[in-house]
């Protein structure tokens, strides 16, 4: 029996290995967190505000970041969730017709999400590379599998080890 999807260890597991669903879910629970604390107010100074989405909202929306491999789409939905959230704290709509660079001045930052995702995969393949088990040799591909694709038609899946060698 074939499942399509399922949810291990807090991150959603699709059948066909991609991370699209993963991504959407996790921006999600961002959005809710980000909703339920104060960083919309006023009171707090726009500096500690910054930090406290980069602490709480971002290791939300990143758990298992490391894992992933992006796609434009993917990281179109990472760009706007970040946008969203700058948005909401200087408390300016969609309707009001305001560039994301000016809104990146108000809060003197720049788009920071799609550069940590590069660093915490280095760390995370460091860790893996230096153990000697089961999880270093999936990812060097040196496991024989059992599932043959063959007479499939488009550009071949992007895996770990091409990201990060994109990386350099």
């Amino acid at each position: 029996m074939n499942v399509e999807s399922f949810k291990y260890l807090g991150s959603i597991l699709t059948n066909d290995g991609r991370c699209a669903c993963e991504i959407k879910c996790r921006i999600a629970m961002a959005k809710v967190a980000f909703d339920k604390k104060i960083l919309c107010t006023s009171t707090l100074d726009l500096e500690l505000r910054m930090k406290l989405v980069k602490c709480y909202v971002w290791s939300i929306a990143l758990y298992g970041a490391e894992t992933w491999t992006l796609r434009a789409v993917d990281q179109k939905h990472l760009e706007s969730s970040e946008m969203w959230c700058s948005r909401r704290m200087e408390k300016i709509s969609w309707t009001d017709r305001v560039r994301n660079e000016d809104v990146l001045l108000r809060v003197k930052e720049q788009k920071n999400i799609l550069h940590e995702i590069p660093k915490r995969k280095a760390k995370w393949i460091g860790h893996i590379l230096r153990r000697n088990c089961l999880l270093q040799r999936v990812t060097e591909g040196k496991i024989q599998g059992g599932i043959e694709v063959t007479g499939r038609q488009g550009r071949r899946c992007r895996k770990l080890l091409d990201d990060l060698k994109e990386m350099r």
